[in-house]
């Protein structure tokens, strides 16, 4: 399959190009030529299918073309080792729990499936190293750098804004060492992402080095999280709640809302999606005025959704013409201060004993709010709340229990570079690997 440039100035890509490009060179955002529906039958049976038999059926729509069956098929089943159960929480409000993987965060299957590709391409290709350039607002680096930890001829850089993440997503990957390198710039998430995205622009520095991206921008990136959606699904199916189904997604730089759409235009029997802001609303008064107008980001409690100017709205506007009409027919928002997520967090455990973190908070709020008669919600509860330890224990007065897989990074030392917010200084760093 071909992947096209969401601003349609640049040459048609292989999805080999598109995943060791990242970036299209007229600055776009890779797009699939075409999306495939499944089949009915794949539908009217898919809750007796496992995760991986699920996520292996959707893979192969989107890159069955491009990698052979085994290898793909292999590389779904080694990124899906863990399950992604789904809670119910109240009334008809579930909890679609994605931190089970190894940092405890939605990003892992992502992160996990595009080092598999990637590696399946160099391998193929002989390539010399690849590498990888990743901003994070907080969860991205370390399923990133997890995901690549020991990849062979691959090596990380994980951007990410000084003080703004917390101590626990900073130890899973400032700890690592090996083939990752943290660089803790003096500035915002919108900072970093713009030093990765000039970085990808810079014709010297494409000459000197091979760079590819690891956020949402790239296409191995994001589109694997489809597969939860489907999954999902399947878990509603086997219950049989599967009707009108309503997905609320705790939304920073869009990636993860993005692929549930891609399932929709797939044939996913999804009714609608709520798309959950912080004080970030950037998204939210687009579809209240028809004008998107990105601005600097602010700090909350929700650090991952702390974006300012989201990179995959293009691929929103792409999906749906540019059509504000059709995009507000499939996608309402709603936006939570600080003290709203405090006030959510303590009242949902004190009444379900159910301990969400500050952006399921907004997720679970949203459908509280939002969700219709007969409808049947599911929010995404995207990362673990002991990775937002001091902020989670002093909402709800009580300790939270550190799982041990965090535990382990937390014994770690921190090891990182300081850098500016200023692309010279950055560029420089790089030319002089």
């Amino acid at each position: 399959m071909k992947y096209y440039s969401t601003n349609r100035q640049a040459p048609v890509a292989t999805l080999e190009e598109a995943v060791v490009k990242g970036l299209a060179a007229d600055k776009g955002l890779f797009m699939p030529e075409a999306i495939k529906s499944l089949p009915q039958e794949f539908y009217g049976s898919i809750e007796q299918l496992s995760f991986q038999e699920i996520a292996y059926h959707v893979a192969d729509a989107f890159f069955g073309e491009d990698v052979p069956a085994e290898t793909l098929k292999q590389i779904v089943y080694d990124t899906l080792s863990f399950d992604v159960p789904l809670v119910r929480v109240k009334d008809a409000i579930y909890s679609l729990e994605l931190f089970h993987g190894p940092t405890l965060a939605f990003k892992d299957v992502g992160g996990r499936f595009m080092a598999r590709l990637l590696g399946h391409f160099i391998r193929k290709e002989g390539k010399k190293q690849v590498n990888v350039l990743v901003a994070t607002s907080g969860d991205t680096g370390s399923a990133v750098a997890n995901g690549f930890l020991g990849v062979e001829g691959i090596h990380v850089y994980v951007l990410y804004p000084k003080g703004k993440v917390s101590e626990i997503q900073e130890k899973q990957f400032t700890t690592l060492g090996r083939n990752i390198t943290a660089l803790e710039v003096d500035g915002t998430f919108d900072d970093c992402q713009a030093l990765v995205k000039s970085a990808f622009m810079d014709k010297e520095l494409n000459e000197h080095l091979q760079l590819t991206s690891a956020n949402s921008i790239n296409v191995a990136r994001f589109l694997p999280q489809a597969f939860y959606y489907f999954y999902a699904y399947a878990q509603l199916k086997k219950i049989g709640k599967a009707e009108n189904a309503v997905f609320c997604v705790p939304s920073g730089n869009f990636g993860n809302i993005t692929a549930g759409l891609f399932g929709k235009k797939m044939g996913l029997p999804v009714k609608r999606f709520i798309a959950a802001n912080n004080k970030n609303d950037i998204f939210y008064q687009y579809l209240l005025t028809g004008l998107y107008n990105p601005r600097p980001s602010v700090a909350t409690i929700a650090n991952a959704m702390d974006v300012g100017d989201p990179s995959n709205f293009a691929r929103v506007l792409d999906l749906y013409d540019a059509s504000h009409a059709a995009i507000s027919s499939d996608i309402s928002g709603t936006t939570y201060t600080d003290e709203q997520i405090r006030e959510t967090v303590k009242k949902t455990y004190q009444e379900t004993r159910y301990l969400l973190d500050p952006h399921g908070a907004c997720g679970y709020r949203a459908l509280e709010e939002n969700l219709q008669p007969g409808e049947i919600g599911v929010f995404l509860e995207t990362a673990h709340p002991a990775k937002f330890l001091d902020t989670v224990e002093s909402i709800i007065g009580e300790e939270v229990e550190i799982p041990v897989k965090l535990q382990a990074f937390m014994k770690g030392e921190k090891k990182s570079l300081p850098m500016t917010k200023e692309f010279a200084d950055f560029k420089q760093y790089l030319l002089s690997l």
